[in-house]
């Protein structure tokens, strides 16, 4: 069998399970060669479990119009917000704190990123993650 040549790799974000071939997804994976309704039916498949948590994913089009993706954990701020229960980061981050996290939450959502991120050690990726939500102006707790 021939070698298939890749025509196009890029990322999206969708909730997990619930996405939908209407816009912003569609006319993303249309202009790329993608047969939208496709992706979305192996997709929502392959997310099934992580039911309208927003997931990132890697999405490699090949020369005859097949694909492939790789779906990929979701964005620390995601995690951030959902452990500390609020709807959005704060706007004036060092002035205004919108929130709290434990130590423990932290390491979970490391341990979870860990894949993902750019450490080797459970520690460095802990203090990436307390970074994002110091950036949020969520406040981390021991």
């Amino acid at each position: 069998m021939a070698k298939k040549e890749v025509t196009a790799q890029f990322k999206l974000m969708a909730p997990g399970g619930q996405a939908t071939p209407a816009p912003p997804l569609g006319p993303v994976l249309g202009a790329n060669g993608v047969n939208p309704g496709q992706f979305i039916q192996q997709f929502n498949a392959a997310t099934a479990s992580l039911n309208g948590k927003k997931v990132g994913c890697v999405v490699t089009v090949f020369s005859d119009r097949s694909f492939e993706f790789e779906i990929k954990s979701s964005p620390a701020s995601v995690l951030i917000k959902e452990a500390a229960g609020i709807d959005k980061g704060s706007g004036e981050p060092h002035e205004k704190f919108v929130g709290k996290i434990t130590r423990e939450q932290v390491q979970k959502i490391a341990e979870e990123k860990m894949a993902d991120l750019n450490a080797v050690k459970i520690e460095s990726a802990m203090r990436i993650v307390e970074g994002t939500a110091r950036s949020m102006g969520v406040t981390v707790v021991d």
